[in-house]
């Protein structure tokens, strides 16, 4: 097996880093960027720990801070207009979580490749010279600051369509877990079961290799030890560290190995009844984990070694049993609502399992499932997704 490796050329890990945004930029050759980021962002004054390092360098970015959650196709194309007017931009910052990340990936995309970004969606590959990219996550979750994915949705259609390719791999990476202090407890806990998400799958996926199952394992066992008490302490600095390290690592394993079912059933979720994407993630996990188990028990088994809910010599089959009770036992610990929970209109759910279920499988994430779902085994586990 060759494996094809890919990350950021440089990425800066610890407490206080984004204070060294100037030095990126320079050691990089860029000078003029446009931050992308969203309106909270700059209202809560998070931005200036940003804007004002770059400041002291002389250093005026474009500000565009329409980013909004679950990216849309419109506010990319309101991204690019606002690239162009501002004249010579060379380079583009990502600040915020996965949404702010993501769209600045699909502006770089579409203003080098021009087009609709529906034209850019897998199965086509986003390989092309782009706007170089750094990503300064304020969330530990999505690793989008190190992969080469960016998901948005097709307003027109309302589909979440997963690009892929170089163009969306950042240039370089800031992660600085003093930027999550203040996220609060939901999100520390959706974005949490998000990364674990993202290195669960990428270690059971089956285009899984040698290095990002390292990158998988040592994710899993930060994330699985810490995630609670950064839910319950906020102001944990070991916590918090370790959830944004955990987070980074496993988007290093995803980009390498690709999302599996999980994440292939989340995306309509989110399209087509805004359920923020870790929270859909962390609906499905379990039913989708225990469908699956049988097809991979070895790996499911070491994963819930690595996570510190099995022993090193437990049988594969008790093991493999042990994550999957964990993994019902952390969405009871943080609070994880069914789809009903979430006020989701019963009718309505039920009337989109069809098209949610061929949404999900032109993802082409459920091809990368130890277990490769029919178009009816996916509607049945969105059914029991619904009864919790």
């Amino acid at each position: 097996m060759v494996a094809t490796i890919v990350s950021p050329k440089m990425i800066l890990v610890g407490g206080g880093a984004v204070s060294r945004i100037a030095d990126v930029l320079a050691t990089l050759h860029l000078r003029r960027p446009m931050v992308v980021t969203d309106p909270f962002m700059v209202s809560s004054g998070l931005i200036r720990r940003l804007l004002d390092p770059l400041a002291a360098a002389g250093i005026a970015p474009t500000l565009f801070s329409d980013t909004v959650p679950d990216p849309t196709d419109t506010v990319v194309e309101a991204g690019v207009a606002c690239l162009r007017a501002a004249g010579e931009v060379d380079a583009l910052i990502g600040f915020g979580g996965g949404s702010s990340l993501d769209t600045a990936k699909a502006i770089a995309i579409l203003a080098q490749g021009g087009g609709k970004m529906r034209e850019w969606k897998v199965p086509r590959s986003a390989d092309l010279p782009s706007l170089p990219i750094v990503a300064v996550p304020t969330t530990a979750g999505t690793g989008s600051e190190v992969t080469r994915f960016t998901v948005i949705t097709d307003t027109a259609a309302n589909e979440k369509m997963l690009i892929a390719g170089l163009a969306a791999l950042p240039a370089a990476a800031i992660v600085d877990y003093e930027l999550t202090y203040t996220v609060p407890p939901r999100t520390t806990a959706d974005t949490g079961i998000d990364s674990l998400t993202h290195a669960l799958e990428a270690f059971v996926s089956r285009r899984a290799n040698p290095v990002s199952d390292m990158y998988a394992l040592r994710a899993m066992a930060l994330i699985a030890r810490n995630i609670r008490t950064a839910y319950a302490e906020p102001r944990n600095a070991a916590a918090r560290e370790a959830m944004m390290l955990g987070a980074t690592l496993a988007g290093l394993a995803f980009s390498n190995a690709s999302v599996a079912l999980v994440h292939g059933m989340s995306r309509p979720i989110g399209a087509h009844f805004h359920v923020a994407h870790g929270l859909s993630n962390a609906m499905l996990l379990p039913a989708v984990t225990r469908f699956s188990l049988a097809a991979a028990l070895p790996r499911y088994a070491e994963a819930a070694r690595a996570m510190g809910v099995a022993q090193q010599d437990e049988a594969d089959e008790a093991a493999a049993a042990k994550l999957v009770g964990e993994l019902e036992a952390l969405n009871r610990d943080l609070a994880v609502p069914t789809p009903r929970g979430c006020a989701i209109d019963e009718a309505a759910w039920r009337a989109l399992l069809p098209t949610m279920a061929d949404q999900a499988l032109a993802s082409g994430s459920p091809a990368n499932n130890p277990r490769v779902p029919s178009r009816d085994e996916i509607v049945a586990l969105y059914e029991e997704v619904w009864q919790g």
